[in-house]
């Protein structure tokens, strides 16, 4: 049965619960269209992260007190309510860290220093965002390890032909972006997980843009890991989570060290804590967790197959209009699945120009590599515009947007 969509009315509802879309930049209703590097917030949960400093705050754990004990089941809930949305067997397989960057970093350090030896290869692909490549290179750096790129092809999927190739017996580790911050392709990970188990390597998928859009079940996928950052699906920043099947977690030795990830400790050595606590030091975002928790329950009330049906409508309206521009450079979305994501140049116009100028109009875009250089270098592209929608973008917020281009287009090149 196919996806029931989220209606026009709908949305012009949605749209009311998001306090910074009713505000005018330059004159203008604000456009937001730069989604993919940080989501707007519902009330709701700017409310309970408010209402949580006014009545709960307190440091967590450890404390007798009644406002250390609220707080403390408020996050370990945070935990169990992400748990629940991804589909993990358990909260303790959910570790709360700043960003999908942190657990992303947390892997490659905490496994693979763990677990990799010089003669080992860790496979990823070319379209990965800096923050899963850039922690292996140093690996690679400090213990001789190999890391290869599984390339694209011209319409911007995978080279599962590469991959094949490239993914042998010393393989250790794959990972994968699941959808990417470029081109807005989804990737086939199911696929690579396949060719990752079939030489007993470990399958990481960086879920950071693919979580706010798509019903994810990690016990499907059946990844060893899998990141994401709660600012990209309506959450606050500085919180964002690793899963990690709990064998894994018990047996890496932790990233960070110090307070409340420790059981015992004395002057000849430690011991650690019980999950997730072992990966978690210090004072965490424990206000941040509630909120994060809050914009779940706004998405699972809403529906993730609503907001997917109803951005891949936002999505084909919108590839068919740019695609008919003839002064529009498109990079990608032409084959398979794809998010409401459009990386274009206006052509002869630089886009860091671009995005100034569309800002005149009150849209927002990002301009620039957008944290993905490799791939940018692969496909001989340097800087981009880049569009990217949510379930609260609207068609008439991309007509604005065409017409702002076209404006910009005589503007730039008359």
């Amino acid at each position: 049965m196919e996806n029931k969509a989220l209606c026009e009315i709908e949305v012009e509802k949605i749209r009311e619960d998001f306090p910074i879309l009713s505000r005018e930049i330059n004159g203008k209703p604000l456009v937001y269209l730069d989604n993919a590097a940080t989501t707007q917030k519902p009330l709701s949960v700017i409310e309970r992260m408010a209402n949580f400093s006014k009545t709960t705050n307190a440091n967590i754990h450890r404390a007798i007190h009644t406002l250390g004990y609220e707080a403390t089941v408020a996050y370990e809930n945070a935990h169990k309510s992400v748990a629940r949305f991804i589909g993990a067997k358990s909260w303790r397989e959910i570790v709360f860290v700043r960003n999908a960057t942190e657990a992303l970093n947390l892997v490659a350090h905490s496994f693979g220093e763990k677990y990799l030896k010089p003669s080992d290869e860790v496979v990823l692909t070319i379209m990965e965002h800096h923050s899963n490549i850039v922690p292996w290179l140093v690996l690679r750096d400090k213990l001789g390890i190999k890391v290869k790129f599984i390339k694209t092809k011209e319409d911007g999927t995978l080279d599962f032909d590469e991959a094949e190739k490239l993914i042998t017996k010393k393989t250790k580790l794959v990972g994968a972006i699941h959808a990417s911050n470029v081109l807005g392709v989804v990737n086939d990970v199911k696929k690579l997980r396949e060719l990752a188990r079939n030489v007993n390597a470990k399958f990481l998928v960086d879920g950071a843009q693919s979580l706010p859009h798509i019903q994810i079940n990690v016990n499907e996928l059946d990844c060893d890991f899998f990141a994401a950052s709660a600012h990209k699906m309506a959450g606050p920043t500085g919180i964002g989570f690793l899963y990690a099947k709990r064998e894994l977690l018990e047996n890496m030795p932790p990233f960070l060290t110090g307070g409340d990830m420790i059981k015992t400790v004395t002057v000849e050595g430690a011991t650690w804590n019980e999950l997730p606590f072992k990966f978690e030091a210090g004072t965490p975002a424990f206000t941040e967790a509630v909120g994060f928790e809050e914009a779940i329950k706004y998405l699972s009330n809403i529906g993730m197959d609503k907001i997917l049906a109803y951005e891949k409508e936002l999505e084909e309206f919108i590839l068919k209009q740019l695609q008919s521009m003839k002064y529009i450079e498109f990079y990608g979305h032409r084959k398979g699945e794809n998010l409401a994501l459009f990386s274009f140049n206006i052509k002869g116009v630089h886009p860091h120009d671009a995005a100034s100028f569309l800002d005149r109009f009150g849209i927002a875009v990002r301009s620039g590599n957008h944290c993905a250089q490799p791939l940018m270098n692969h496909l001989n592209m340097e800087n981009t515009l880049r569009a990217s929608f949510y379930f609260y973008n609207t068609k008439k917020e991309a007509e604005k947007l065409f017409s702002a281009l076209e404006e910009t287009n005589r503007f730039f090149n008359r």
